[in-house]
């Protein structure tokens, strides 16, 4: 039997954000593909896997194409938020197989300037067939989806829309120290429930941000490390989960799949939540942080209210670092924004996140973060922890 090989993300960058009116998808794809090639130093005739998802009718042939690429591993799962932290350990599972040396993984999107030109309108709903076509007649929007679901955390545990708050204030402060944030002005508790009403019980600020934008990241199979320039930062272990396809199949409006995810990827590396410096966590809704720390074990189900109140969630002085770009709630949101959690998970713990730059209480770079991205409405989770060199 082969031995598995070990797997590293050497290459992360971000295309250009928040604004951009004047590029294509395609061409947000390539600027990100590029700069992750640039910062790992490594050439693209290296990379022999290829994982897209989101833009082209075959997905992704047509990205790879336009970037020059001819992967012999490929993957195009598309689960939502969470299909880049899905893709991840799909890629770290071939390149440890010897499947492939090298994974790109691609995203970008004009979510933002596509609405202001009028080449498409905000998402309501993702369609009206199969199991939604009982939930769209009656006005059962995304948004909707989620609110529910914030409500009955509301109900069953006393967690209040001033807690909720809290989880916007807090991803802005981080923005705040962000250059690359869309928004950094700081908000108050009684900014954002004073704001107006989306879907009982979330006002503006409690769902994230509409922006342009696309990332990259580079995974590698352990040898092609030493020809880095960066210093690599290991995929520990993975996990991968899926609940519910309507809302009327979730039997625990309280409980996401990240319970499932989180603790397989836990288990795989090794390592418990207490362990974590850094925490990457999809955010669309501040609900969604809310009770993704709760089923990642950083605090006991119905906790997570008390948990986030008082700047526990602050990348400077809080007890656990969360979102410290500053989210999806303030920093950008181009659609599926999992991508974006791994680009920050490294850039902290290589530390290159200046200000914003998280620090254990000896003063020392974190070495262990975790990325847990979120699909659909709580329909899938994936979960990557990620370890220093």
């Amino acid at each position: 039997m082969v031995a598995r090989r070990k797997v590293a993300v050497v290459g992360v960058a971000l295309s250009d954000c928040g604004r951009v009116d004047d590029a294509t998808p395609y061409a947000l794809h390539a600027q990100a593909a590029r700069r992750a090639l640039a910062d790992a130093g490594l050439d693209r005739t290296l990379v022999d896997g290829f994982a897209s998802a989101g833009l082209g009718t075959l997905a992704p042939v047509e990205v790879a194409a336009h970037l020059g690429l001819r992967p012999t591993w490929v993957d195009s799962t598309s689960v939502g938020g969470s299909t880049w932290e899905v893709m991840a350990a799909h890629a770290a599972d071939a390149i440890a197989a010897g499947h492939a040396r090298a994974v790109l993984l691609v995203y970008g999107s004009t979510a933002r300037a596509d609405v202001h030109a009028g080449r498409r309108t905000g998402t309501l709903s993702f369609g009206t067939r199969g199991p939604l076509q009982f939930e769209v007649p009656y006005g059962h929007t995304l948004i909707a989806k989620y609110a529910m679901a914030a409500r009955r955390h509301m109900i069953e545990y006393g967690t209040t829309i001033e807690q909720l708050a809290e989880v916007a204030v807090q991803a802005r402060a981080n923005a705040a120290l962000n250059p690359e944030a869309m928004f950094r002005t700081p908000v108050t508790v009684e900014e954002v429930l004073a704001g107006p009403v989306i879907a009982d019980p979330f006002t503006k600020l409690h769902c994230c941000v509409r922006s342009d934008g696309g990332a990259a990241v580079l995974l590698v199979a352990q040898e092609y490390v030493r020809d880095c320039r960066t210093s690599p930062v290991w995929v520990l272990g993975t996990g991968e989960s899926v609940s519910h396809a309507s809302m009327s199949d979730w039997p625990d409006f309280t409980v996401s799949p990240a319970a499932v995810s989180g603790r397989l990827a836990f288990e795989r590396a090794g390592v418990r939540p207490s362990e974590i410096d850094v925490a990457e966590i999809y955010d669309a809704f501040t609900y969604m942080t809310l009770v993704t720390l709760e089923d990642l074990g950083f605090c006991a189900k119905g906790e997570g209210g008390p948990f986030v109140e008082k700047g526990r969630l602050l990348a400077r002085g809080g007890g656990l670092p969360v979102n410290t770009d500053g989210g999806g709630l303030s920093a950008q949101h181009p659609g599926m924004r999992g991508l974006f959690l791994l680009v920050e998970a490294v850039r902290q713990v290589r530390g290159e996140c200046g200000e914003r730059q998280v620090r254990r209480s000896d003063g020392s770079l974190p070495r262990l973060a975790v990325a847990s991205g979120t699909g659909g409405w709580f329909c899938s989770s994936g979960t990557v922890v990620l370890g220093a060199g």
